[in-house]
């Protein structure tokens, strides 16, 4: 009887012993990856980095911000694994060496838009005039001063001559002009459809009339000096699965390939 036991008692400490050899070969093989991101694809990214990470066993540290200045952060020599930012911010740093041969990938689009106060009265944005128009009677218009909407909107205004007529309120972030719309502070807030989308208190006036639309284009790239590469590849992979695409739908974006 003795004999069985100190059997048994063997078999499980091999047992034991071969779960934390595999655990602890898990958790060798997971990684942590640093992503960069802008806020033009964060409610994207906020519901697909769980999903990946649940698949994969990875880790994703995600930081959000504004695309200009995260391009000079990198272009300054802050490391990264992955970075998503708006097409022209991405394609500088694939001039400027910073993004491995490759791997630059289009994720998404969002159409820029003009953000009002939820349950106010709907000017008219549907033609040209009316655009004009609206603009010009607006109390307030918020913008981010470096965001691809807020610089595709003060081009716009100059081309149809009203810029110095305007009442601008200029943000840092495009987090800013939702909030100076929901609290209030700005009537109108120029934005991609996807980022007025989930704040709380402002919703979709309307896009911007097909003659003079644009897009804030999100393109994803790896680190040229990425200790994570394969795991940032995979995540870029993950992002323009097709399972993806319904999930970037659902936040007011395109799949862009």
């Amino acid at each position: 009887m003795k004999n069985q036991i100190a059997r048994a008692h063997r078999i499980v400490a091999v047992a034991l012993g071969l779960v934390l050899t595999l655990a602890q070969a898990s958790a060798a093989q997971a990684a942590e990856i640093k992503v960069l991101c802008s806020t033009a694809l964060k409610t994207v990214m906020q519901e697909l980095v769980p999903e990946f990470e649940r698949a994969t066993g990875n880790k994703v540290v995600v930081e959000y911000g504004v695309s200009a200045p995260m391009q000079r952060r990198v272009e300054a020599g802050e490391p990264f694994d992955a970075i998503f930012l708006t097409v022209k911010q991405l394609d500088a740093l694939v001039q400027a060496g910073k993004i491995a041969p490759g791997t630059r990938t289009p994720i998404a689009r969002s159409g820029m838009a003009i953000a009002m106060h939820a349950g106010a009265a709907r000017p008219d944005i549907k033609t040209m005039h009316a655009l004009k128009r609206t603009l010009l009677a607006a109390k307030s218009i918020a913008y981010a001063k470096e965001g691809a909407s807020g610089l595709f909107f003060i081009a716009l205004a100059k081309r149809l001559g009203i810029v110095e007529k305007l009442k601008l309120k200029g943000t840092d972030t495009g987090d800013e002009v939702g909030q100076a719309v929901a609290s209030g502070a700005a009537e109108l807030g120029m934005l991609p459809v996807s980022e007025i989308l989930p704040v709380h208190g402002i919703e979709v006036l309307g896009e911007f009339p097909k003659e003079v639309q644009e897009y804030a284009i999100s393109v994803g790239g790896v680190s040229v000096a990425s200790k994570q590469a394969s795991a940032a590849k995979e995540l870029i992979k993950f992002a323009t699965a097709p399972a993806a695409a319904a999930v970037i739908r659902k936040k007011g974006m395109e799949p862009e390939r």
